[in-house]
């Protein structure tokens, strides 16, 4: 079973990465370490959100609106800066108070500055979404299954998101992993 990051990188060409890196001021080396870094942190903060069952089923309808169609046009999306308000929305859903310590995790650990990492997270975030949005059409998931979808994303994954925003320097990473 392809993983949701390795679905995520295969939309990710080298291309694709220096779009990005010319978009958000940054060389394609250290745009490519802040991807390596974000993308497992956005898949661990939607499989903590669906591990609830109100999370799951507000996620499940949230992909009613992501199907993927973004996919088919990403060199629109990438060059024409359509991403930043669709995808601060989506941010927002995924890390809550949490997103500018992420942010911060992020930008301290990939070198990039908090104006670069936050136009990043903006581009990833609908893209994220659309490769979520495929695979549950593909696979024909639903509210029940997206934790599984999400679980298989974080293996690889390589990134511990309370660490990560307790590098940003919040005092809320400890709690981010608590909800009950």
């Amino acid at each position: 079973m392809t993983s949701i990051l390795d679905a995520v990188h295969a939309q990710l060409g080298p291309d694709s990465i220096a779009t990005i890196s010319q978009t958000i001021g940054a060389d394609p080396s250290t745009t490519s370490k802040a991807l390596s870094l974000a993308l497992p942190a956005m898949v661990s903060g939607l499989a903590q959100n669906a591990s609830h069952p109100h999370g799951a089923a507000a996620l499940d309808n949230a992909l009613q609106q992501h199907d993927g169609s973004i996919l088919d046009n990403l060199g629109g999306l990438l060059g024409g800066g359509t991403a930043s308000a669709i995808g601060a929305a989506i941010l927002g859903h995924i890390f809550g108070p949490n997103r500018g310590p992420v942010e911060d995790g992020v930008g301290k650990a990939s070198g990039l500055d908090a104006a670069q990492v936050a136009k990043l997270m903006t581009i990833l975030a609908p893209i994220v979404m659309g490769v979520l949005g495929r695979m549950k059409r593909e696979k024909g998931a639903d509210a029940s299954t997206l934790p599984d979808i999400l679980g298989s994303g974080q293996a690889g994954g390589g990134v511990d998101l309370d660490n990560l925003i307790c590098m940003g320097g919040s005092v809320l990473g400890g709690l981010f992993g608590k909800k009950e």
